[in-house]
């Protein structure tokens, strides 16, 4: 009986052992279209929220739960004149979250689909997906 409880103990502090720790190197960036916002949570406490500027009229910014497929420090658009894309996160095909240097559209639709950021955020962004490692970011966008 003794050893059935001592199983059953340790088994338990294993389990909770394993969901803290991936817990605390969890990333989730929420993107609502609607608001035009992002709000970044590490461990489940909030670490940023900032403006966006999702796809304007005639373009699509997908909606769903993804994770980053590649991540650069500097990108170039080769769809679109080559335009900087400075610390991209892919999560579909060539849609990305990324800095960009028309801030003043930041807060209303503005691109052709990639979530673009402050590069300041970007920089910030990139960094924390970079320290937790890229399978333990999530990307949740809704309308």
């Amino acid at each position: 009986m003794k050893k059935l409880l001592f199983s059953v103990v340790a088994a338990s502090a294993i389990l909770l052992a394993s969901a803290s720790a991936s817990l605390a190197s969890s990333l989730v960036a929420y993107v609502d279209i609607s608001s035009q916002t992002m709000t970044v949570k590490k461990s489940g406490l909030v670490v940023g929220q900032w403006k966006v500027s999702t796809a304007r009229s005639g373009y699509y910014t997908p909606r769903g739960t993804y994770r980053p497929t590649r991540m650069h420090t500097m990108w170039y658009s080769r769809k679109y004149d080559m335009s900087p894309m400075p610390h991209s996160i892919f999560f579909r095909g060539g849609y990305a979250i990324h800095g960009t240097n028309a801030i003043r559209n930041l807060g209303r639709p503005a691109s052709h689909g990639c979530i673009r950021l402050h590069p300041d955020n970007a920089r910030k962004l990139f960094s924390m997906a970079k320290q937790v490692g890229p399978s333990n970011v999530r990307i949740v966008i809704t309308n």
